[in-house]
């Protein structure tokens, strides 16, 4: 008997979502669009593009890092989300007001589109480096352990929140600055002593 009904049709969304079960045992969550679990394999550390840019070509070395939007996303060992606060307080960044939170347990982020893959509407999350191999990813993911890292292969977290608590002051100074000065009483000279 020859069946009438036709084989469902695969969406992008599905095949994101197999994929990064397949291919990284990550969980997901939903279809349009698809969100990746956070504290179950790893946390995130999400900051402004511009700052995590800097930022990384302070540190060089991370584990996966995408970017949404105007968002950085950094991919961080597991448990990452609740040190941050302490970590923060630690490098005397406490009290300070900076656009860098972490993603842990029960949170999640928009899943960018698997490598190869084809490209989302503007603004939508996509890989700056990539995740590797299932067996690669959370042994190279920036966590506390020493004053290094785990086995010498990971970035060290410690590094990395600094690094990243400082581009991200440096940016919201940049931005006063730049408010400032665009405000400023115009006709009047500037006074010199």
């Amino acid at each position: 008997m020859v069946s009438l009904v036709p084989s469902p049709r695969s969406s992008p969304e599905r095949d994101t979502a197999q994929w990064y079960a397949r291919e990284l045992d990550w969980a997901t969550a939903g279809t349009a669009p698809v969100r990746l679990l956070t504290g179950l394999r790893f946390d995130v550390l999400e900051l402004p593009a511009a700052a995590g840019h800097a930022a990384l070509r302070r540190v060089g070395r991370t584990g996966p890092v995408a970017l949404a939007g105007r968002r950085m996303r950094l991919l961080v060992a597991t448990g990452s989300a609740e040190e941050l606060p302490g970590l923060l307080d630690w490098l005397e960044w406490g009290g300070i007001a900076l656009d860098l939170t972490a993603i842990g347990d029960g949170g999640h982020i928009t899943a960018p589109v698997p490598p190869g893959g084809a490209a989302g509407p503007p603004g939508a999350a996509v890989w700056l480096r990539p995740p590797g191999s299932r067996q690669e990813v959370e042994p190279s993911l920036p966590a506390l352990g020493g004053l290094g890292s785990r086995g010498g292969g990971a970035p060290d977290l410690v590094r990395l929140v600094d690094a990243a608590a400082t581009e991200c002051h440096r940016a919201r100074l940049a931005l006063a600055r730049t408010h400032l000065w665009a405000h400023r009483p115009t006709g009047q000279p500037f006074a010199f002593s």
